[in-house]
C-alpha cells in the first residue's frame, strides 16, 4: 500500500519511488528495491496503477488508477483488516526476568540510547525539510514524522524508568 499511496500524490518510476521511500518512507514503512519493483508489477497486474510513460533505458512511469484510488481510499479507512501488533522489543522485556538483573539494566540503556538516536535523527529530519502546512502530502507527513518524534521521546524516557527500576531492585 505504501508505493500505491506515493504514487496517489504523484505518478513516479520506481526509481523515483525508491528515492522517495529512502528520504521519506522508510521511517515508518521501510522496503528494498526487489520489494518495490516486485510491488509495482503486482499493482500494475491488479489494474490498480497503470504505465503512463515509457523513457530511456525502459524506464516505467507509473500512475494511479481509479480502481487503485478506491482500494487506497478503503485500505486507509478500514484499519480493521491489520495484523495484531507484535513487538519483539516488548517481548524481550517481559521476559528479562531469564538474565541477570546487570544484563538486564544495560539492555534497557542500549534501547534508550537507540530511542535517543532515533530521536535525533527525525528532529534533524523535521528541521531539514521545509514543511508546508498547507499541502496535504506535507501536512500529513509532518504528522507521521510527529508520531515518530513523540514515540522516540516515551521510548527513551521509558526505558530509562525500567532500568532505574531495575538498579532500585538490585540494592
Amino acid at each position: 500500500m505504501a508505493a500505491l499511496g506515493l504514487l496517489a500524490q504523484h505518478p513516479a518510476s520506481g526509481y523515483d519511488l525508491l528515492k522517495k521511500f529512502e528520504v521519506s518512507m522508510a521511517n515508518v514503512w521501510p522496503g528494498t528495491q526487489s520489494q518495490l519493483y516486485s510491488e509495482l508489477n503486482k499493482l500494475a497486474d491488479d489494474g490498480l496503477i497503470e504505465v503512463t510513460a515509457i523513457g530511456a533505458r525502459g524506464r516505467k512511469e507509473y500512475a494511479i488508477t481509479r480502481p487503485g484510488r478506491d482500494e487506497l481510499r478503503r485500505w486507509v479507512m478500514d484499519f480493521h483488516d491489520d495484523p495484531p501488533q507484535r513487538s519483539s522489543a516488548l517481548l524481550r522485556v517481559f521476559l528479562l526476568s531469564a538474565v541477570p538483573s546487570e544484563e538486564a539494566g544495560k539492555y534497557m540503556i542500549a534501547v534508550a540510547e537507540h530511542a535517543e538516536r532515533d530521536l535525533a535523527r527525525y528532529e534533524a529530519l523535521r528541521d531539514a525539510v521545509p514543511w508546508n502546512q498547507s499541502d496535504d502530502d506535507d501536512f500529513y507527513g509532518r504528522a507521521a514524522l510527529e508520531f515518530g518524534l513523540r514515540q522516540a521521546a516515551m521510548t527513551a524516557d521509558w526505558a530509562r524508568w525500567v532500568a532505574d527500576g531495575i538498579r532500585a531492585r538490585q540494592k
